[in-house]
């Protein structure tokens, strides 16, 4: 059985990890470019974990500018099986004030300048997206954040914008008349391309502000969401640190089959993959192939 092995993607705000012990930097090589940061190996305990920042240290990259694909190939070149995407969202809901943790269970992905899939170019996948997080992380998100007595939502649904500017009003309303409970600009396509590099995925969505749906509250302002996040940061340290502790435990992923995703996915015969494409896939399709007894020509 494969080991785990668990990530943090930081989102704003979260450039760091000062909580971490015996601290490795791993300069990835990716197939897809460059990605946002090193990605940092060390330790909470006992155990090891790593954690990437989304936007790079210093906050360089814009929503759009992310390489979402180099970020996710990289991580699978660690060995990844388990992602935790931490992000600063705006709310669409009264009820998720500001400081409130939503544990996303659906995405509307809105994004429209991205590259949203490692399977192009003579090899066709098609993944299953109708549950993009897993369960038992959100159950043990859940659990977490019940101890740690942080306001929190189990299920939501996450708008993906594309940004970087934040909504209007007219859109905030539209996403409101769709039952949509947050709405960021970066777990889409992450949690797309997690799925097809077969990483289980969970998001928590920190919630900053109230977007510009309502005229009870203030439109977005900078300077009141960078306040809030500051306060969200401590809080998702003490989650962070609580949740690689537990998550090391004996947790069951017998019925989540994510990790052989691409077992029924890919459409595509080996007899008639683009090599150079195989060879650009040879991380995501690592396990694959060893265990259909697919060998490259």
């Amino acid at each position: 059985m494969t080991s785990k092995k668990l990530a943090f993607i930081g989102g704003s705000g979260i450039y760091n990890l000062d909580i971490l012990n015996e601290v490795v930097e791993h300069d990835i090589i990716s197939s897809f470019g460059q990605p946002s940061s090193k990605i940092l190996e060390g330790k909470i305990g006992e155990n090891s974990i790593f954690f990437l920042s989304r936007h790079g240290v210093g906050h360089r990259l814009s929503p759009s500018e992310i390489n979402y694909r180099a970020n996710i190939e990289s991580l699978k070149q660690l060995g990844v099986t388990d992602i935790i995407s931490l992000s600063a969202v705006g709310s669409l809901k009264e009820d998720l004030d500001p400081g409130t943790f939503v544990i996303v269970d659906q995405f509307i992905d809105r994004t429209i300048n991205r590259k949203k899939s490692f399977f192009e170019n003579g090899i066709v996948a098609h993944v299953p997206m109708a549950e993009p997080t897993n369960k038992t992380l959100r159950n043990l998100s859940k659990e977490i954040l019940e101890s740690l007595n942080i306001k929190h939502s189990l299920g939501g649904t996450y708008l993906a914008m594309e940004g970087p500017h934040f909504s209007s009003k007219a859109e905030s309303l539209l996403y409101r008349s769709w039952n949509c409970d947050v709405i960021g600009m970066t777990n889409m396509p992450e949690a797309k391309l997690a799925r097809e590099a077969e990483i289980r995925y969970a998001s928590i969505s920190m919630v900053t502000d109230f977007d510009s749906w309502s005229s009870e509250h203030e439109d977005v302002d900078l300077q009141m969401l960078l306040e809030t996040m500051r306060k969200n940061i401590e809080k998702s340290k003490n989650f962070i640190e609580n949740f690689s502790n537990k998550f090391f435990s004996k947790i069951d992923f017998s019925s989540d089959n994510t990790s052989a995703i691409l077992n029924t996915s890919i459409v595509t015969k080996h007899e008639n993959w683009n090599r150079e494409t195989e060879l650009k896939l040879s991380n995501i399709l690592k396990r694959f192939k060893q265990e259909n007894n697919v060998s490259s020509k």
